[in-house]
């Protein structure tokens, strides 16, 4: 066999802190076990009797690349008779830990995707496109001289041009290729990958014919069970999008991204998107074996999760929706899989999270005054310092403290551990109280008025139901004050559309969803994303990569709203741990025609889908054998169902306000509420200068109370403000608006 260190052997860490953690040299044991057709069984065991050599293999690391050099390949040396007497005997290692048995799926190769273009840059080095940005390798055919050297090197992107590498960091994400000469050589890297849709070839003998290269994609073994589709193109690919930032990033361990010198198990990127991961692929054993290395971990750190499982990031430290994966994602595993034994088996490990918490809140039931991520990116945080979010960290730390504490009253329910259930239920309601205490006035208003502090207020249950009209109303405000886009990081994107959906808010909701301007969901697919990005402006709207030393275009935290989708849009949930039993609950928000979605159940394929005509919304559903399904139309009629297939129709009128006639007199929160109007000022204030026109759109607060005139006053000349007033009076007209010139 052929063996390189790869995860073991590589070095952790950032900047000059890298570190290799578990050994210097690759190590390997073997159990090869032969079962005879006779009955007879024979195992080979990797012991001294064993025999190594150096090969062709010259350097390999997940971070810098492979170096293979064909001449040194050795003929037959893997066929029966074989002399290795010139091998040197292996080295036993008494002091490596016995390795146990897989419980992960393993990596393979899954497809090839071609060469899609073939790109001279600016500087005249020859660029591949692969049209989809993608985890895995290189494969080669070529024939040339012995010794030519092929080089290959990756990137996300393109920056003006140029292979965009700076991303990397230090991760080299090389590959050379010595070639033996002669015959048509096949090759490709075996103990690395990279992260890239885009490569250099230098070195190349001859005319390179494109289809002598191709992407191999790669990643762990999970089966496809989650499909959805909505009539939005651009949400589609965004829903593309996700699934292959899940591919990529489920490789050996959840990372955060595949491409720069991290790759590492983030909790806190696996924590909110377990919902989604788990919908659209069989990851149940990928992230239980995850969990057990979590809970080793954690019982090595005394109690604390560390920020990355397997922890090779210096001294663990707490962190709130970060460790908060030790309870959150037991959870979800339970409620998609219906699967008790990993609530059994991670118990131990969710009730240290959960004491440890509570004991940090002390007497007062807060987390306070202690480091945390808080909510990471928010995309009004500075480059370099991605924590410094509007939410306040405290408010985040305590709302996860209820979070993991419930979540450990209904796993010891589960178990039937009543005691320890009472325990935590007391101890939640405790955190819960002073919660409100501290954060909630009584009117419904947040002390920290910000978008993700109102959606956890609302989704995790921490605020009583008779103030999430209130609550909803603001978090619908901020967002509308914001312009509709995007005003959350890694802890409030994933719930923020089911805050505003559960309180009444769903056209909010999807304003938001199909919003293109950034910071969006669907910005980076305007610019050409074919994965998730890790900034909301990973790249710059003129092509430049975000300065931030942290920028990754594969990063699948942000993608988490797919679970939305799934679940609310086209309306499509568990109702029961493991789908015995059904949820379908569709939401024909404005801005859609149809949505559907789709999920391998252990019970087979459970499927829904709405389609709006006029006020009219058909509703079709497959329900598997065996299962039962509690059904609520957008009317408001419920049903239940057994298997089989389904349709009803419902009277579901969209609201549609009556047209405003527009002036510089409007209010701003006027004009941002009329997608044309607003559209018609964006347009002439870039003609006029794009500058002022961007500071308008992401400087402005849309607020009710101060009229458009004032805004422009101090930003646009009288000529640009009359030519806006005047294509509104168009607009007004169109719509059969009365116009009264003299509000001008």
């Amino acid at each position: 066999m052929r063996f390189a260190g790869a995860w073991a052997t590589e070095r952790f860490g950032f900047r000059t802190n890298a570190r290799r953690v578990y050994a210097d040299q690759p190590a390997v044991a073997v159990q090869l076990r032969i079962d005879y057709v006779d009955g007879r069984r024979t195992e080979v065991l990797s012991d001294g009797r064993w025999r190594t050599s150096t090969g062709p293999l010259m350097a390999s690391g997940i971070y810098p690349g492979e170096v293979y050099d064909a001449r040194a390949e050795v003929a037959g040396w893997s066929e029966p008779g074989f002399d290795d007497s010139g091998w040197q005997p292996a080295a036993p290692r008494p002091d490596i830990v016995t390795p146990r048995a897989r419980v992960a799926p393993p990596v393979r190769r899954f497809e090839r995707l071609p060469v899609r273009e073939v790109i001279t840059s600016p500087s005249g080095r020859t660029l591949l496109d692969f049209g989809q940005n993608l985890v895995g390798r290189l494969r080669l055919d070529v024939a040339g001289p012995a010794g030519t050297v092929i080089t290959l090197r990756h990137a996300e992107v393109l920056e003006h041009g140029e292979l965009g590498t700076r991303p990397l960091r230090g991760a080299a994400a090389t590959d050379r290729y010595t070639l033996r000469g002669g015959a048509l050589e096949t090759w490709e890297p075996e103990f690395t990958f990279h992260g890239f849709r885009y490569a250099e070839v230098e070195g190349w003998p001859g005319e390179l014919d494109p289809s002598a290269i191709s992407a191999v994609v790669v990643h762990s073994d999970m089966a496809r069970t989650g499909w959805f589709s909505c009539s939005d193109d651009l949400v589609n690919r965004l829903h593309e999008n996700v699934v292959w930032g899940q591919r990529g990033n489920f490789l050996s361990v959840p990372t955060d991204c595949p491409q720069r010198d991290e790759r590492l198990g983030w909790t806190g990127d696996i924590q909110v998107f377990a919902p989604t991961a788990t919908f659209l692929f069989d990851c149940r054993d990928f992230l239980a074996s995850w969990l057990a290395d979590l809970a080793q971990e954690q019982e090595a750190a005394g109690g604390v999760v560390p920020f990355v499982v397997p922890h090779v990031l210096g001294e663990p430290r707490p962190a709130a929706a970060w460790g908060d994966a030790a309870t959150v994602v037991p959870s979800v595993l339970h409620e998609r899989f219906g699967d008790l034994d990993v609530l059994r088996d991670q118990f131990a490990s969710m009730r240290a999270w959960t004491d440890l918490l509570l004991r940090l809140a002390g007497e007062r039931h807060l987390w306070e005054g202690d480091f945390q991520y808080g909510d990471w990116l928010d995309p009004t945080a500075p480059p370099e310092y991605p924590a410094e979010a509007k939410a306040s960290q405290d408010l985040v730390a305590t709302a996860y403290v209820f979070r993991s504490a419930d979540l450990t009253c209904r796993a010891a329910e589960l178990l039937g551990d009543v005691a320890t259930a009472a325990y935590y239920a007391e101890s939640a309601a405790a955190v819960r109280a002073a919660f409100l205490a501290e954060y909630v006035t009584p009117a419904g208003r947040m002390m920290s008025d910000a978008q993700t502090a109102y959606a956890l207020a609302i989704v995790f249950g921490l605020a009583p139901t008779e103030q999430h009209e209130a609550l909803g109303n603001r978090l619908a405000d901020l967002v509308r004050e914001s312009g509709y886009r995007i005003g959350t990081g890694f802890v409030g994107t994933p719930i923020i559309n089911d805050a505003l959906t559960r309180t009444g808010h769903g056209h909010v909701a999807a304003r938001l969803m199909v919003q293109t301007e950034c910071p969006s969901w669907l910005y980076s697919v305007t610019m050409g994303a074919t994965t998730i990005w890790e900034r909301w402006d990973s790249m710059l709207p003129d092509g430049t990569i975000n300065p931030g030393q942290m920028t990754s275009f594969n990063h699948y935290a942000f993608g988490a709203v797919a679970d939305w989708l799934h679940r609310v849009l086209a309306g499509l949930a568990p109702a029961e741990p493991g789908y015995r039993r059904l949820r379908i609950e569709p939401h024909p928000l404005p801005g859609f025609d149809f949505a559907d979605a789709a999920h391998e159940t252990p019970y087979g394929r459970a499927y829904v889908r709405w389609d709006r005509s006029g006020d009219d919304v058909v509703v079709r559903a497959t329900v598997p054998p065996g299962v039962t399904a509690d059904v609520l139309l957008p009317d408001g009629a419920r049903h239940q169902v057994g298997s089989g297939e389904h349709a009803w129709t419902a009277i579901a009128p969209l609201a549609r306000p009556k047209a405003q006639r527009l002036s510089l007199r409007s209010r701003l929160a006027q004009i941002i509420d009329d997608p044309e109007g607003y559209r018609v000022l964006v347009d002439v204030l870039s003609e006029m200068d794009t500058t002022v026109a961007d500071e308008v759109r992401t400087h402005t607060a849309w607020i009710p109370g101060r009229a458009i005139g004032e805004l422009l006053e101090r930003r646009a000349p009288a000529a640009v403000q009359q030519r806006i007033a005047d294509e509104w009076d168009a607009l007004n007209t169109a719509r059969g608006v009365e116009v009264v010139g003299a509000q001008h």
